[in-house]
């Protein structure tokens, strides 16, 4: 019981860092233009204001917000909506780690994002690691 308590303590902190390397990562592509230079960053961002630099900031703004809540009221041991909340941070995260570099390659120049994106894959494969990496560590024992 108390290895579970402290794995889910684990989990836990590990997405809270996932959501601030995440803010790193928006200050990079905010410093970047993000909007001005990756077309679906300008599609997106066109669809919350005309003012796509303010769609970015909204944009970008609710999802630290959203991560924070998440954390604080959603990510604890056993609960459905903490697996779906952290699925879906792990999706976005595992995009972001794996396209930046990608878009950075095919430009072959600097992209916004591409500085940060490694430490959001790097974060995001180390949090699947405790998610189910445990599990078959736990079937051993």
């Amino acid at each position: 019981m108390l290895e579970r308590t402290h794995k889910a303590n684990r989990i836990s902190t590990v997405f809270l860092l996932l959501v601030c390397v995440q803010a790193l990562h928006s200050i990079e592509e905010y410093i970047g233009k993000l909007w001005e230079n990756f077309p679906p960053a300008t599609w997106l961002t066109g669809l919350v204001s005309e003012d796509r630099h303010l769609g970015f900031l909204i944009i970008n703004v609710g999802l630290f917000i959203f991560g924070i809540t998440a954390w604080y009221y959603l990510v604890r041991p056993d609960r459905m909506l903490a697996k779906i909340v952290i699925g879906f941070w792990l999706f976005i995260e595992l995009v972001n780690g794996v396209g930046h570099p990608i878009w950075t390659i095919m430009q072959k120049r600097y992209t916004p994002g591409v500085i940060t994106a490694p430490l959001l894959l790097i974060t995001a494969i180390y949090l699947i690691t405790l998610i189910y990496g445990g599990k078959a560590h736990s079937s051993r024992s």
